[in-house]
């Protein structure tokens, strides 16, 4: 948890951000999606928080505005600004591995990056990914939209359980 007792800083102001949940994946922060771009302060009231959208229309941008307003009202800044970034574009590339990982360990498949297995975001439903609960690839879709456009319902015919997919971009 953060020390609420001393002024804001940028690291403060980060660790803060990277408490915030994904509403579509609460395993995973905005911090660790790579929403959240840029932090800096121009005074001692007010931050600047930029952010950029995992695609353009994501609903969740909405509750991303709201909740980074709220946390940083409630830990002690007296204004808060948010500006959005489409350039660079947002893309999964942008994922570490450990954020890979919890989607996995949550039962997402997060993207994958090696050209010979990827699965782009309107990608052929022959393709096979790798499925979170058993690792093996002997998967079909069975939706290009899973719960959010973001993610595609798929299916393991090897331990019979559904999955999302969280496509590539």
């Amino acid at each position: 948890m953060v020390n609420l007792d001393s002024p804001l800083t940028n690291e403060k102001v980060w660790k803060i951000l990277n408490q915030i949940p994904d509403p579509d994946i609460p395993v995973v922060s905005i911090v660790e999606l790579g929403i959240v771009r840029n932090v800096e302060n121009n005074d001692a009231e007010k931050w600047i928080v930029t952010i950029t959208p995992s695609y353009s229309g994501c609903p969740a941008m909405a509750v991303f505005r709201e909740d980074i307003k709220t946390v940083l009202l409630e830990s002690g800044a007296k204004e808060v600004e948010l500006k959005i970034s489409y350039s660079p574009a947002w893309t999964t590339d942008w994922l570490s591995e450990t954020t890979r990982e919890k989607m996995r360990k949550h039962g997402i498949a997060p993207p994958e990056t090696n050209s010979s297995q990827s699965v782009e975001l309107f990608a052929d439903s022959k393709r096979k990914i790798t499925c979170p609960h058993c690792g093996k690839n002997e998967t079909h879709r069975t939706s290009q939209f899973g719960s959010t456009p973001c993610k595609a319902l798929w299916y393991c015919d090897s331990c019979h359980q559904p999955f999302e997919y969280f496509k590539c971009y």
